[in-house]
């Protein structure tokens, strides 16, 4: 059988990826499959080509499943090809489409009836690809281990870190953006994601998916020197060589950071005000990226506002930040609280059962841990820390032939988040409001309507109702003498732009949770 559009071997080919995601093959190894192109099906073979040498070993691995799921979605004995193709080579021709005109697809006619390289030679197998693949593959581990022998920047992945993978990662709406630029960082797939910026406030996953990229890279591709720091260990690097009496120190600093291909840098706001480091790391990105190398940067604020109040970033630091792809990661939704809880609990008493660990392998059942998400805060660290402690009183209460109450579990909810009932003040909002929008009391109260302090007085307005105990008349006082109607406006505007804008939402949340502690 000889398909003669090129299109129909694409067909064929997202049939089989759809095949293989249903035997649950790795995301990161349909992640791999995904940046195979099709070229032709003849003969029953169909051939890929990939600019990864990466995925030439992925698919050795996997050649018995592949052909199987191919044989399946092509209801007839198939095998496959695939050919490592450069970036830089020159695209395919598009298959035509209705709208070509005739000339258009007799151009595309001549195009593809040209001979391809491959064809008029001896085919080679993947066995045979496999075999040159796996000695450059030696080579290039080798080399690599002597780079990393030769740079202290590369340190052992400790236990702990080993965890954070992206199998292990909890997936919503608030995080899918960052995960699917995080897993295609670590393939090394898409170089529009370079640097590659995760932002949101502290406790949402930006360090797991860092950690992630790290050692996924670590086990599926220990040719690229990865390494990651948090921003205060950068900081450390650069002034303790900067002290050093020799000069050839900072030297070495600098010749040490140029010679990494994924550099991840974690909670770099910590730099603002660090003149000298800042300078350094400036200096490092522009090299890095000038020679291709990969960088992933997280911090708790947008690019943009990293170069705004006290200590801010200079702005050629921040346009350099906001150059490659920006993406957040939101405060989760009562549904990701929910799954976070269903995945931690099942995970904890899977591991304390199989390790044989007491206390932790009873049940939760399913209306307490919705109760849980509805009682949880929005840091992910702090609800997996949640989950142990009602696991555990789950357990205890299974042995006592009852299950776990509301009443222990309020009594958890309250020792991991203590302030989260404390009393509030609108002074209190006021000032987290003129903290986080960068402005002083006057402004907030006062009458000038430009749209930034317009957000900023309805959201502290919205936020005096939300958590002080006051009348709508003693809000109105508070901001300037306003009227009850005006209050009352404000709040509809909040309750409206919270349901329909999800980058106003989290906003919202950030600074509520900055003044409850119900972080």
């Amino acid at each position: 059988m000889e398909l003669s559009l090129e299109s129909d071997a694409e067909a064929l080919w997202q049939d089989t990826l759809d095949l293989l995601a249903a035997r649950e093959l790795p995301e990161a190894t349909l992640a791999m499959l995904r940046n195979c192109a099709p070229t032709s099906m003849a003969d029953g073979t169909l051939r890929l080509e990939t600019p990864m040498r990466l995925v030439l070993k992925t698919v050795s691995k996997n050649t018995s499943l592949i052909e199987e799921c191919l044989t399946q979605a092509a209801f007839e004995p198939m095998r496959l090809e695939v050919s490592f193709a450069p970036a830089s080579s020159p695209a395919r021709a598009q298959a035509p489409s209705s709208s070509m005109s005739r000339a258009e697809v007799d151009r595309w006619t001549a195009a593809t009836a040209a001979p391809r390289a491959w064809e008029g030679t001896t085919t080679r197998t993947i066995a045979e690809d496999t075999w040159d693949e796996d000695r450059a593959a030696a080579e290039r581990a080798e080399e690599a281990r002597r780079r990393r022998e030769r740079n202290p920047l590369v340190e052992d992945i400790s236990h702990t870190a080993s965890k954070l993978t992206f199998e292990r990662f909890v997936r919503g709406d608030e995080n899918d953006i960052a995960y699917q630029a995080s897993l295609q960082v670590a393939n090394g797939m898409n170089s529009t994601y370079n640097p590659l910026f995760i932002y949101g406030k502290s406790g949402l996953g930006k360090t797991h998916l860092l950690r992630a990229i790290q050692n996924y890279i670590a086990v599926n591709d220990p040719s690229r020197l990865c390494v990651y720091r948090d921003a205060s260990s950068f900081i450390t690097d650069y002034t303790e060589a900067m002290r050093h009496s020799e000069r050839s120190a900072a030297a070495a600093l600098r010749q040490n950071y140029s010679d990494i291909d994924v550099l991840i840098i974690d909670d770099i706001q910590k730099m603002a005000g660090k003149v000298g480091t800042v300078g350094f790391f400036f200096d490092t990105f522009n090299e890095l990226i000038a020679n291709g190398k990969q960088i992933v940067l997280a911090a708790d604020r947008t690019p943009a506002q990293l170069g705004m109040g006290k200590d801010a970033f200079d702005e050629r630091v921040t346009s350099r930040l906001g150059s490659g792809f920006t993406t957040p990661i939101q405060v989760p939704s009562y549904e990701l609280k929910l799954r976070l809880i269903d995945t931690f609990c099942e995970r904890m008493r899977d591991d304390a059962l199989r390790e044989n660990v007491s206390g932790l392998g009873g049940d939760v059942p399913e209306e307490a841990r919705q109760y849980m998400a509805e009682r949880a805060g929005t840091n992910i660290r702090v609800i997996e820390g949640f989950c142990q402690r009602c696991l555990f009183a789950a357990t205890a209460a299974e042995r006592a032939g009852r299950q776990i109450t509301h009443e222990e579990i309020d009594a958890v909810a309250r020792e991991c988040w203590p302030t989260a009932g404390r009393t509030v003040s609108i002074e209190d909002v006021q000032r987290a409001v003129e903290r986080f929008y960068d402005i002083d009391h006057a402004s907030l109260v006062g009458n000038r309507r430009n749209q930034g302090l317009m957000e900023a007085r309805h959201v502290a307005i919205w936020l005096s109702r939300e958590l002080c105990d006051r009348t709508l008349a003693d809000i109105g006082e508070h901001f300037g003498g306003r009227t009850h109607a005006t209050v009352k406006h404000s709040i509809n505007v909040v309750d409206e732009a919270r349901r329909t804008d999800r980058a106003f939402y989290d906003r919202l949340m950030q600074i509520q949770e900055s003044i409850t502690g119900n972080a």
